[in-house]
């Protein structure tokens, strides 16, 4: 998820992610790109230091926040490209758009019906602050359409750096098929050297024809997208500390039974579903009834016996 952070060239997850770190000679101070490094640096300080990065670049992640961060970029890409088409032609713009190279709608989709079956679309829901940050995304695109280099550069160049990052730990973490099943957001098959992409994108973003205002306008704007991610990341790492130790086999979380009832996993405002209540807090209710705890206790004997017959 949070690939709006990179690492141009290192790929171990100990790396501080970072943009710009490989310097060039041709750039110039007043060059967008090199305004958007040095005035992003304390955003990115930020968002590197959220608590579900570090735990995500520590592998732990549990699969159902994995899945809801999934659906989080899915809405985000969706809100972002939809603006990206409605501007290909802005000249403001347009010497950034490259939707076969770059647009991840296709790839969101394979990994949430991965996750979430045929019927994925019917299963998911935009977040709070996913919807925060799509909201804002549209009304750039439809009123200030120069600002969404801003949202292209932070998404788009984290994805090709960073991203690749997270991919691995993923893969790692929640044990994902290595035939890339689930991390389809990571890969870009019609990208064959991302940093010299990187280095087309930075080159297209400088000769844009911006004064200095603009200019700025687009660093702050940056700095709000980061603010964006930060927000779904606090979002995501609350869900997270709702969520009990997921099983061994990768099964589904459970309620501990401790806390509010509205923060158990199975509650319909999380996974989307609808259900009678909690599987946990109904166990419980019924273990409390004396005929079934007597039925309890005869099943048990009945299968201490079974297990000490095996033994012999």
């Amino acid at each position: 998820m949070p690939s709006a952070l990179e690492n141009p060239e290192g790929d171990k997850e100990g790396d501080v992610l970072r943009y710009e770190e490989i310097e060039d000679d041709r750039v110039s101070p007043t060059d967008l790109s090199e305004l958007l490094k040095e005035g992003t640096k304390e955003s990115h300080d930020r968002a590197e230091n959220t608590q579900f990065v570090k735990d995500f670049l520590k592998g732990r992640i549990k699969k159902e926040l994995f899945k809801l961060a999934t659906v989080a970029l899915h809405f985000t890409y969706s809100a972002l490209e939809e603006e990206m088409d409605r501007n290909k032609d802005n000249a403001l713009f347009a010497p950034l758009y490259f939707p076969i190279e770059l647009h991840r709608r296709e790839a969101l989709a394979k990994d949430l019906k991965y996750f979430y079956g045929e019927d994925w679309k019917e299963k998911i829901q935009c977040s709070e602050a996913t919807q925060q940050y799509v909201d804002r995304i549209h009304h750039v695109g439809q009123h200030e359409p120069e600002l969404l280099v801003a949202h292209a550069y932070t998404r788009y160049m984290g994805d090709l750096s960073g991203g690749q990052v997270l991919k691995k730990v993923a893969q790692r973490a929640l044990k994902l098929p290595s035939t890339e099943e689930g991390v389809q957001f990571y890969v870009f098959d019609n990208i064959s050297n991302a940093q010299q992409f990187k280095q087309l994108y930075r080159a297209r973003m400088n000769a844009l024809d911006l004064d200095k205002n603009t200019k700025e306008r687009i660093v702050e704007e940056a700095n709000k997208a980061f603010r964006f991610n930060m927000q779904v990341f606090d979002e995501l790492d609350k869900i997270g500390r709702s969520l009990a130790e997921e099983a061994q086999d990768g099964g589904f979380p459970v309620h501990d039974g401790k806390g509010d009832i509205r923060k158990c996993p199975y509650y319909a405002d999380k996974l989307g579903t609808a259900g009678p209540g909690c599987p946990f807090h109904t166990a419980v209710g019924l273990a409390r009834q004396p005929l079934v705890q007597l039925v309890l206790a005869a099943c048990i004997a009945v299968a201490a016996g079974a297990a000490a017959w095996y033994i012999l």
